[in-house]
């Protein structure tokens, strides 16, 4: 019997009951809110697993109450949910720290399982993680707060940057490909939609090794990548 808490915020009631029915079915413990501002006031009570988000909200728009509720430092897993499938909004969506994303209509077999990887990785994290810092070169990364600093630099990451980059680190010096991440740090295969990585790797790659001589961050041509100590 799952244990977790997962909150809905979604203003189509039909899709909303449909969506608590099935978790309840599945074990979870389920709460609801119509509109963003509601949504956002429940969202950083701190007592939810995981967050399903509707981007097209009244009051506030999902994207908004991602944008509030990150800048609480809230760790919780997001998936949003909507009718947009372009790779701009999926970019915008993953910027603004959502963890995934589903697009209406959708199988509810899908969803399910998507709910199912991110709890697993999450909690895998939060079990895995025994060390306080993660030192590679003059980068560190600290698991407890999720910051890190490039000598005495604080780098700002998106939950979704930290994501990625805490992957790499965890396995660094070895060579990781795009579907790899894809499978580990997403949660799922994107089919054909690597260049995703690419598009994090890129925003990685400016705020940590941007005016700095040795780079962390390296192309493996053919294959993907790696995060790579400067003696390694």
């Amino acid at each position: 019997m799952n244990t977790e808490n997962i909150l809905i915020i979604e203003d189509e009631d039909a899709i909303a009951r449909i969506l608590q029915l099935e978790l309840q079915h599945e074990g979870y413990g389920v709460g609801r809110a119509a509109d963003g501002r509601k949504g956002l006031e429940m969202a950083t009570s701190g007592e939810w697993d995981l967050i399903l988000l509707d981007v097209m909200l009244p009051e506030l728009n999902g994207i908004e109450v991602l944008r509030r509720l990150r800048q609480n430092d809230a760790l919780v897993p997001v998936i949003l949910l909507t009718a947009r499938d372009t790779v701009p909004d999926k970019v915008s969506g993953f910027e603004h720290g959502a963890n995934d994303y589903i697009t209406k209509p959708f199988a509810m077999e899908e969803l399910l399982a998507r709910v199912r990887n991110l709890l697993r990785i999450f909690k895998a994290s939060r079990e895995g993680e025994s060390e306080d810092v993660i030192r590679i070169g003059d980068l560190s990364i600290e698991l407890l707060t999720r910051k890190v600093y490039r000598k005495d630099h604080s780098i700002d990451l998106t939950p979704r940057e930290f994501e990625l980059l805490l992957y790499l680190a965890r396995h660094k010096n070895g060579e990781k490909t795009r579907d790899e991440i894809l499978s580990d740090v997403w949660g799922y295969e994107y089919i054909g939609d690597t260049n995703v990585v690419d598009v994090y790797i890129r925003y990685l790659r400016q705020k940590m090794d941007k005016g700095y001589r040795h780079k962390l961050l390296h192309t493996v041509r053919g294959v993907g990548y790696m995060l790579k100590e400067p003696d390694a």
